[in-house]
């Protein structure tokens, strides 16, 4: 059996960034995306809200056209959220913003992946949701060989623009296998495997994602709150589901 055929024996797959979603999205059933500092914890604290998550590529012109054309409300960056404009990729903001039925979400990096896959699932994990996420996918029947599922860590980008592997991503993919696993007996790829062992063996994963290069550059930037909302290990029964170009919730209970 080549490396390929044994590949696609796989129930459950892990790869980085959009390159990855791009090589394994025409194989498999399910795309679930996992940027946990911050876009996919940004998309469980809006539906948990109620709020429709249309994810966006781009923070440009393009994007404030993009929200005039689905009657949403657009989220601006961290740093220039305020009164006029309550609504960022700040999971924190977001929580403390008013309520709004429709909002855009610009992020180069999760809106990007969650592109990958048109004509498949596309779920958003994060911490605060692994567990929905796992139970979800297990009742659904993904995540056997027949209806396999990729869970892509999407990472972060380097000055140059090359990707940055991103520990809290690592750990928030772990967290979404590693509960698959336990309730579908799923066949693991080895890089999958070594996901959820890599989050099985973390204590204290706030310490952990606080002291991470990510969670260091937001808590000096005066974002720890954003830190301490992304490490709310299942605080989240959401399930947020892309449908027709959104992402919308689906409960587990």
């Amino acid at each position: 059996m080549s490396a390929t055929e044994l590949h696609l024996t796989h129930g459950v797959r892990f790869e980085w960034g959009p390159t990855g979603a791009e090589h394994l999205a025409a194989d498999v059933d399910c795309l679930v995306v996992v940027d946990v500092l911050s876009f996919t914890t940004s998309v469980t604290v809006a539906v948990d809200a109620g709020t429709t998550v249309f994810p966006y590529r781009w923070r440009d012109e393009t994007a404030v056209a993009f929200a005039a054309q689905h009657s949403a409300e657009l989220a601006v960056g961290r740093r220039a959220a305020g009164p006029g404009a309550p609504w960022s990729l700040s999971p924190a903001a977001l929580r403390a913003a008013p309520f709004t039925p429709r909002l855009v979400l610009p992020s180069p990096n999760g809106s990007a992946i969650s592109a990958s896959a048109k004509g498949k699932h596309v779920v958003a994990g994060a911490l605060r949701n692994a567990t929905a996420v796992g139970e979800w996918l297990a009742r659904e029947g993904l995540g056997t060989a027949g209806t396999p599922v990729a869970v892509i860590a999407a990472g972060e980008r380097w000055p140059d623009g090359s990707l940055r592997p991103a520990l809290e991503d690592l750990l928030g993919a772990g967290a979404v296998i590693a509960a698959l696993h336990e309730r579908a007996g799923a066949t693991l790829s080895p890089e999958a495997a070594v996901a959820a062992g890599a989050f099985r063996q973390v204590d204290d994963l706030k310490a952990v994602v606080a002291g991470s290069f990510s969670g260091r550059e937001l808590i000096d930037d005066g974002f720890a709150e954003d830190v301490e909302i992304a490490t709310e290990v299942d605080g989240s029964t959401a399930v947020p589901m892309l449908v027709d170009g959104a992402f919308t919730a689906v409960h587990t209970s």
